[in-house]
This record gives structure tokens, sequence and C-alpha cells, in this order.
């Protein structure tokens, strides 16, 4: 298993979505913001050597969370745009370490994912990988119609389609360059994996859990929170 792997986790958003008065990630959950027990969980994944937490300029708010005061965590600003924050952590890496160290980025709104998950994606013999599920549900792809709505155009196979999760793993001199051309590109990057394959390259896709929510919408936060408390007490049932 990899270990003395790097973690970037970019915090920088508004998260619009959420129709919130603050960014998402510092809405509470078990009232705690969300970036805490992202951050917390990040911390106990084995091998860890340090986060990189990157938050917008005028974030007050990162500085008063406990883990922004462990010694593993660092913090650089990011940018309007998720890429745009990944590029700024692996600027601030690159100097510090090897490019061949791996680096996991892991989104800032989903506290729950099982350590198992991340011990498959650390196991994975691919240079690259990242964690996904595969579609269970019947997919169709929409045709828009305007203000008139969204129709089927037809339906695709679900055999082949997987939700990308994260973390997303990758060796950091790799992951630094194909962001960066990326982005200069102008090409469409939506995730690590999607910069990766503008590259060239087809990361691994590791299966894993369907708990390992992502905090999007104002109804996921329930979701989540009963993910967390079965987890808690699953951890506090073995001590």
């Amino acid at each position: 298993m990899i270990a003395g792997y790097w973690v970037i986790v970019p915090a920088a958003g508004a998260g619009s979505r959420m129709g919130a008065d603050r960014p998402k990630q510092y809405l509470p959950l078990l009232g705690r913001p969300i970036l805490s027990l992202t951050l917390r969980n990040v911390l106990t994944w084995p091998g860890v050597a340090g986060v990189v937490v990157a938050i917008a300029p005028d974030d007050n708010d990162f500085e008063y969370l406990p883990e922004s005061r462990d010694s593993r965590v660092y913090q650089v600003h990011g940018g309007s745009e998720r890429a745009d924050s990944v590029l700024a952590a692996l600027n601030f890496l690159a100097p510090k370490v090897s490019p061949d160290t791996q680096v996991l980025v892991h989104d800032a709104a989903r506290p729950c994912v099982a350590v198992e998950d991340i011990e498959a994606l650390l196991a994975s013999g691919a240079p690259s990988a990242l964690l996904a599920r595969p579609a269970s549900d019947t997919v169709k792809l929409g045709r828009p119609l305007g203000d008139n709505g969204t129709t089927v155009e037809r339906t695709l196979d679900r055999s082949r389609i997987w939700l990308a999760q994260t973390p997303q793993r990758a060796p950091l001199g790799q992951l630094h360059s194909a962001l960066r051309e990326a982005l200069e590109r102008g090409d469409p990057v939506t995730d690590e994996a999607s910069a990766l394959e503008f590259a060239g390259e087809s990361p691994r896709l590791v299966a894993g859990r369907s708990d390992n929510l992502k905090v999007t919408h104002p109804e996921d936060i329930p979701l989540a929170e009963a993910v967390l408390r079965l987890r808690f007490a699953a951890v506090e049932g073995t001590r």
C-alpha cells in the first residue's frame, strides 16, 4: 500500500446549488462544519503525510476549525473554480516533494468516505485511479428543449457508466502538468481524472461505497448525518 502521500482538499467554492447564506463547506453537519468533519476523516487515513486545503482569499472561518491547527495541515488560496484551487495546491507542493509522490484530491463536502475505500484506492496497482460507483439506475441522455424542459434523446448502456467520486489519485508531477496544460488549452476540466484523460491517460476505476455522499443539495444533509451517526456508533461499539 502507498504511504507518504499527500491529500488536496479544494475548499474555496461558494456552493451556490445549496442556496445557503454561507459556503456549503461551513454548513453544520452534526453540529460541526462539513469541512471540519471531512478533514477529521482525512487525517485518519493510513499513511497520509500531509493535507493542503485551498480556501478562498476572503475565508475567515477556516482558522477556527480544530483541524486547521494540525501540524500536517497547510493552507493556500484557491480560485473561483475547483481546478484552479487544485492547481494552487499542486503549485504549493511541487517544490517541496518528489514529482513521484502520490496525491489524492478529495472534495471538501464528502465527509463520509470509508477508510476501506481509501485502502482500496491506495492498493490499486494503476499509476492513477479514482473512486467511482457503477450506475445502477437506467441512464437517459437528455435533449434540452429550452423553456420547454428536457426530453429523452436515448437510453445509454449503463454497464459502461460510472459515477465519479473522490478521492482521485495520481503522481504529483503527472497531475500537475496535465491540469496546468488542460487549463491553458481551455479544456472542460470537471475533475482530476478528466485532466489526466485530456493528457492521454486512463485512470483506473475503483468501486467505492454508495454512502460516500457529496453534500450538494439541502436534502443531502440529513442523509450524510445518518451515515455519520452509524459510522460513529460502529466505532464506539468496537471500543
